[in-house]
């Protein structure tokens, strides 16, 4: 009879202690900021893991994705601002007006991502971003036309090809609608660019990356 008792007792007390363990683990709670991490991404990792939001698991190739966003406005912005001053043909003012239309709204939309989810935003281009628009400061006549047409078309290639696997992947509804405003936003500035006529397609095939 003690023996049971014991026994007893024993499977008691160990199921309050695993009820009492339960209650001290926190639960994921959905506002508007990132809850702890809580697993490890397979693609780019910040170190932060994948997040629990209000609006789904924000994973590092998430968070990726969104600063790539801000990224691009960055300089893109910039350069459709100097295509508008410095643009000898109808075409590439119009190409610089529609990236100036694109990346503002965009960039009003990315800004109101990374406050809703809590990334951190870069507020300056990154170095390779500067070094194109360097070069396109220094360039003059119809040499600053196609070297603008080329880099920016060129960038937005190898971001169209990020857009389609983020907006695939995804299970966060803040970061797939961000990828689909993107992606608008990035067809409708290849296909200007192409309207100028100065793309050299054979030369797009390289490993510049636009917002590394």
């Amino acid at each position: 009879m003690a023996t049971r008792y014991t026994i007893g007792s024993g499977l008691v007390i160990t199921a309050l202690a695993l009820t009492l363990i339960a209650l001290l683990i926190p639960v994921d709670s959905f506002g508007s900021r990132p809850a702890a991490a809580v697993a490890g991404p397979a693609g780019d990792d910040d170190g932060g893991g994948t997040l629990s939001t209000a609006y789904g698991p924000l994973t590092a190739a998430d968070r990726d994705f969104i600063r790539k966003v801000r990224l691009a406005g960055l300089w893109e912005l910039p350069a459709g601002r100097q295509a508008q001053q410095r643009g000898s043909k109808p075409a590439i003012k119009t190409a610089g007006q529609h990236l100036i239309d694109g990346h503002t709204e965009l960039d009003r939309q990315v800004i109101q991502v990374g406050q809703a989810l809590g990334v951190d935003l870069p507020n300056q281009p990154s170095a390779q971003q500067q070094d194109w628009l360097g070069q396109m400061n220094r360039a003059r006549g119809e040499e600053y036309a196609r070297l603008f047409v080329q880099l920016l078309r060129r960038a937005h290639g190898k971001v169209f090809a990020l857009l389609a696997g983020i907006r695939a992947q995804t299970k966060n509804s803040m970061v797939r609608a961000l990828a689909s405003s993107a992606n608008a936003t990035v067809l409708d500035h290849i296909t200007v660019l192409e309207d100028t006529g100065l793309v050299d397609f054979d030369a797009l095939s390289d490993n510049v990356q636009p917002t590394k």
